[in-house]
């Protein structure tokens, strides 16, 4: 396990950065953590690192955003997937063992379909350490 300390959304990206030059087509990176936590600007980090300047924006509602670049990022976010029949989550094979690497917000939500090697990334916010504070747990 790795861990980080971030102190703002902008230190948050750039952890993300150097986690990603360790990505290669085909990952699965799962992202769990509170509203407001740091996701979003994770996931721009790595966009960043491996598409280079993309407009990153959460796929709340649109459910994947794809960002092109040496290798395609497919952003998801299935924060509104609650609890959901893994029957219902076929579609996401051809994304969970394409050629992209795939970032999930919300990843606890589809827990039954991530593959058995997906890297799994908490962000904690810890409000007695400052608004801004963040410990960043990777394994």
């Amino acid at each position: 396990m790795e861990m980080f300390t971030s102190r703002s959304p902008e230190d948050t990206m750039r952890c993300a950065e150097t986690f990603a030059e360790g990505l290669k087509p085909g990952d699965v990176v799962a992202l769990t953590g509170d509203l407001g936590a740091g996701k979003t600007a994770f996931v721009k980090g790595i966009v960043r690192k491996i598409c280079g300047d993309a407009q990153v924006t959460s796929p709340t509602y649109t459910l994947v955003n794809q960002y092109d670049g040496d290798t395609t990022v497919y952003h998801f976010d299935v924060y509104r997937l609650e609890d959901p029949d893994p029957d219902s989550l076929d579609w996401v094979d051809e994304y969970l063992f394409g050629d992209g690497v795939c970032v999930i917000e919300w990843a606890e939500n589809i827990e039954a379909v991530l593959p058995a090697d997906t890297v799994r990334v908490e962000i904690l916010k810890d409000p007695d350490k400052g608004d801004n504070f963040r410990e960043i747990k990777i394994c």
